[in-house]
């Protein structure tokens, strides 16, 4: 789910890198589900909020699948 959050926002590993504090090393070897690559849980922390504070949301499993979309913005 990173690399189709990265693919909404059109961010390469470096700008997620920089968005979350993550390395780029992290990034590569846990999108490549390198079997020792797994996210702490400051590491999972910073990068959701990377990707929330740039106007992702998470949908979670109910069914249909877990997913990734832009949040919905209210009017004014």
């Amino acid at each position: 789910m990173c690399k189709a959050a990265r693919s909404l926002l059109g961010w390469g590993q470096g700008e997620f890198a920089a968005a979350s504090g993550l390395s780029k090393s992290t990034i590569g070897a846990f999108e490549a589900k390198d079997e020792d690559a797994r996210l702490t849980t400051m590491n999972n922390k910073a990068a959701v909020e990377a990707f929330e504070t740039a106007g992702l949301e998470f949908i979670p499993e109910n069914g249909g699948g877990a997913g990734i979309r832009f949040r919905e913005r209210k009017a004014p």
